[in-house]
């Protein structure tokens, strides 16, 4: 019996400008274009393995070790019943390629970071099941034309198929055949962008995304401003500031993009709450930082969750970090990208610095909700790996036995 597997990984999307909002649900067509940063594999991952083999009659998902049921997964059936009409296309034209579309997929995937709470791990799934299958049926499709199918499963998955700084065209067409990602500019363009990710909560979301969407899309009164008038300007001077790399620009918009999209969540009726206190005491903390230096230093966005992501360039990290540390020193993550004495010359460096200039007390207790720092930075695209999920004798995760 011969097993045929695939692996690979796919990165998580963080957007700068906000998809908030869905004309067609059915095709996960937005109302808006957006805009995201791409962060490195190596702190935020989809690690997927796909396997089909006569045996393999039924499709088949394992999440985190889990088995789903995924009878009445629409959005994952509409992308396995995509992949598979362009494999049919293949086996069309070339009589001799094993009739890989008719079989079963036993599909293994794994997060290393917390599924549903806030942290795009829907994007980074659904991007690595498309590549993987993609790559499993040796299919000849651009990314962006792959980006196409993984908007089915998960609107901003899209993007997930992309790496360094992409855009996400909302489209006009029915059909959704022009909605897809483009790459604005690669890693390689602007690898100083650096990432912070403070963690405030871990739990799946009370309100998922989108259900959240249909309610603003129907009762928030500010919703059509966003769409119509202030994201189409931001898109345009956001994809601006990346290609000539203006950090203030591009921190600025996306500082006022996240209170904006945040704004048409509370005016939503009954309103959403995504962010929470912590959230807000973060928000203050960021203007606080940048006001100190008289420069925009940073910029904070916040996704349909509590969690807070922070823009900053390398130049920077010093003056960033005397602060962030300081407040957020006893969180896990840190000694996974800083020596001891690094972090000694942040906590050394506002002591000295700043907290004698600063002319109002922070109470570090508001920051305690806080559980977990991730640092990471502007990253690829989905990546192959030799590395399996999959027993290659049986076709199953290795986990079963």
């Amino acid at each position: 019996m011969t097993i045929y597997i695939a692996n690979s990984t796919a990165p998580v999307n963080i957007a700068t400008l906000k998809y908030w909002g869905k004309r067609d649900v059915e095709l996960n067509l937005p109302t808006n274009s957006s805009i995201s940063v791409t962060l490195d594999q190596e702190d935020l991952k989809t690690f997927t393995s796909v396997a089909t083999s006569k045996d393999i009659v039924d499709d088949s998902l394992w999440l985190n070790g889990e088995k789903q049921a995924i009878e009445n997964n629409k959005r994952l059936r509409n992308c396995l019943i995509d992949l598979r009409l362009q494999r049919r296309a293949l086996e069309d034209n070339d009589s001799t390629l094993p009739k890989l579309s008719t079989l079963g997929l036993n599909i293994v995937s794994e997060n290393n970071f917390p599924t549903a709470a806030g942290l795009a791990s829907s994007a980074s799934g659904f991007a690595a099941l498309v590549y993987t299958i993609a790559k499993l049926y040796q299919l000849k499709i651009s990314s962006s034309d792959l980006s196409l199918i993984a908007r089915k499963g998960s609107g901003s998955a899209c993007r997930s198929l992309l790496g360094g700084f992409v855009a996400w065209d909302m489209g006009n067409l029915e059909d959704g055949s022009d909605s897809k990602a483009f790459e604005i500019a690669s890693k390689e363009h602007w690898p100083e962008m650096k990432a912070a990710i403070l963690v405030v909560s871990d739990l799946k979301k009370d309100i998922p995304s989108t259900s959240g969407m249909q309610l603003t899309v129907k009762t928030s009164t500010l919703f059509k401003e966003r769409i119509d008038s202030i994201v189409p300007d931001r898109f345009k001077k956001m994809q601006t500031a990346i290609c000539s790399k203006d950090f203030e620009t591009f921190a600025n918009l996306t500082m006022m993009d996240s209170n904006s999209f945040h704004a048409v969540c509370l005016d939503s009726f009954p309103p959403i709450f995504y962010l929470t206190d912590t959230s807000k005491m973060i928000i203050k903390l960021i203007h606080l930082i940048n006001e100190f230096y008289n420069e925009t230093i940073v910029a904070y966005t916040f996704d349909a969750g509590p969690n807070a992501v922070l823009y900053y360039l390398e130049k920077n990290e010093v003056k960033l970090m005397s602060f962030i540390y300081t407040f957020f020193s006893a969180l896990p993550g840190w000694d996974e990208k800083f020596g001891k004495d690094q972090l000694l010359h942040f906590t050394s460096n506002y002591s000295e610095n700043i907290k004698p200039r600063l002319s109002i007390n922070i109470d570090s207790k508001l920051f305690e909700n806080v559980r977990k720092v991730i640092l990471t930075r502007v990253g690829p695209g989905p990546q192959d790996t030799n590395e399996t999920l999959i027993d290659d004798k049986t076709g199953y995760p290795k986990s079963i036995k």
